[in-house]
């Protein structure tokens, strides 16, 4: 099933993996990965993000979040992010990112710099960028950006708005540059999401 595909696995078993199937294209690093219709996850808690990426790809950003806040966990991790963290992540993050990570969901429109964002967390930019990838598991810049796609979709599935607006208020500026990234991270552009997603909300 796996020959000639992209696949993952728990880090802990990529390279037997990778040895045993010289077939299969072995990412060590990611949550999970989709090639065509084939679905693989990096553990137990990697297997819920490659469910809830599943239920996303069928039923779109609402319902994903329904199921996500019934079952505690996040819903914004996607398959890029990287699974093993050397660092330990803390049991409670601190209150200067909680703070931080909220204040940015309720600036996506704004133009939101690491230097800023240190500036909140009352730390310096290096400092601010290594321990935010250390809680996160990615960068302030890719959890800013599937923070905005994850925005765009609800509102393309829950409002009428025109694109423009909702590229404004979802922090990409522009229809062009909301396009551009939903073509990289969802292989298809908003205006076919909603036609898609759109339609399944409102019956």
């Amino acid at each position: 099933m796996l020959e000639g595909r992209r696949a993952t696995t728990h880090w802990m078993h990529t390279e037997r993996l990778a040895r045993e199937f010289p077939g299969t294209v072995v990412d060590p690093d990611v949550l999970f990965v989709q090639d065509g219709k084939v679905v693989t996850g990096a553990g137990t808690a990697a297997g819920i993000d490659a469910a809830l990426h599943i239920v996303r790809e069928e039923y779109g950003a609402t319902a994903t979040n329904v199921i996500a806040r019934r079952m505690v966990v996040p819903p914004q991790r996607d398959g890029g992010q990287s699974q093993y963290i050397p660092t330990p992540v803390p049991e409670c993050r601190s209150d200067s990112f909680a703070l931080v990570t909220e204040w940015m969901l309720e600036n996506l429109d704004q133009d939101l710099t690491v230097d800023q964002l240190a500036r909140r967390a009352l730390m310096s930019s290096r400092t601010f960028a290594r321990r935010f990838r250390s809680e996160t598991g990615t960068t302030p810049a890719a959890w800013l950006n599937r923070q905005r796609i994850l925005r765009a979709q609800q509102e393309l599935e829950q409002t009428d708005d025109g694109l423009e607006q909702i590229a404004q208020r979802s922090g990409f500026g522009t229809a062009a540059v909301m396009r551009h990234h939903f073509l990289k991270v969802l292989q298809t552009t908003p205006t076919a999401y909603r036609r898609t997603f759109g339609a399944r909300a409102a019956s």
